[in-house]
């Protein structure tokens, strides 16, 4: 996204002419519009809406967008929403274990220039992804975690993370259940990528036991963390098929492959500020 423009997310309860009404808003103060997606959740009657505008020649500065919107709009039809800025950089923390195929995949984005984002830290329960770290020139944070120190390791990493005043969290394999205090201090910031095994082969080696029940697909989920194990609201998922042909080895490196894409593809969606969260999924805009 260009620099100078901002985004709002907004649902609330659905009502005639919301549409009209945030859009007259927009343009009564000068805003151009470059792209506006809408929903609307029949069952429930929410309204779901994305609205993307330049500054350029917008008469209300940034810093009171916030106070004239929700004085002008917000207030009177009860919005939930968020104001986000595109010149604002994202700065992103990676949780890591044992695995590094998203995290190479994730390094090499930010690297190469195709996320305009930072990553001020790396932290990890293994030490074996220093020199890939030292590679990027990212500080990389190692903690022992036990059963006896986790609190008090959870409570420097959150002061880590508070200090770099990160913006959201990226688990790429991180093999470690966060616990509610953790997960409550970043609602909705925290994306995880697992297979898409789950229920029936959860645990270890999971493509060892597909492999053993002859799966025909397997797949991949990426979803913001939440209290409920792996049930958070789902950002983006896919499959591939797979066939009696295919090896234990052949079922892993399909099913990384498609963890790398995945969770790419949920970040991506998450900079470009097109996930809403409502209860316990996510709307996600075009």
């Amino acid at each position: 996204m260009e620099p100078n423009q901002a985004i709002l997310l907004i649902h609330c309860n659905d009502r005639k002419g919301l549409i009209a009404i945030i859009t007259q808003f927009l343009a009564d103060h000068n805003g151009n519009i470059i792209d506006l997606d809408e929903h609307v959740e029949k069952e429930e009657g929410i309204f779901f809406m994305r609205v993307h505008w330049e500054l350029a020649g917008f008469d209300i500065p940034k810093d009171e967008i916030k106070h004239v919107f929700t004085e002008q709009i917000a207030n009177r039809f009860d919005m939930e929403w968020e104001l986000y800025f595109t010149d604002k950089r994202p700065k992103m923390a990676l949780f890591v274990s044992g695995s590094s195929h998203c995290m190479y995949d994730i390094l090499a984005r930010q690297y190469s220039g195709e996320w305009k984002i930072d990553i001020p830290l790396i932290i990890s329960n293994h030490e074996k992804h220093q020199a890939l770290a030292d590679r990027y020139e990212i500080p990389y944070h190692y903690f022992d975690i036990n059963k006896e120190n986790k609190p008090a390791v959870e409570k420097a990493q959150i002061e880590l993370l508070k200090s770099h005043d990160i913006d959201f969290i990226v688990l790429a394999r991180y093999m470690q259940i966060l616990s509610p205090e953790f997960i409550r201090t970043f609602p909705h910031k925290i994306i995880n990528i697992h297979h898409s095994f789950l229920p029936a082969f959860a645990g270890a080696k999971p493509y060892h036991r597909a492999h053993e029940r002859g799966v025909k697909i397997i797949g991949a989920t990426s979803h913001y963390v939440t209290e409920d194990l792996d049930a958070g609201p789902i950002i983006e998922q896919d499959v591939v098929k797979i066939t009696h042909k295919d090896s234990i080895a052949d079922l892993v490196r399909k099913g990384q492959d498609l963890e790398k894409i995945v969770l790419s593809r949920a970040i991506w969606s998450h900079l470009q500020r097109k996930t809403l969260v409502h209860r316990n999924k996510t709307v996600v805009f075009d």
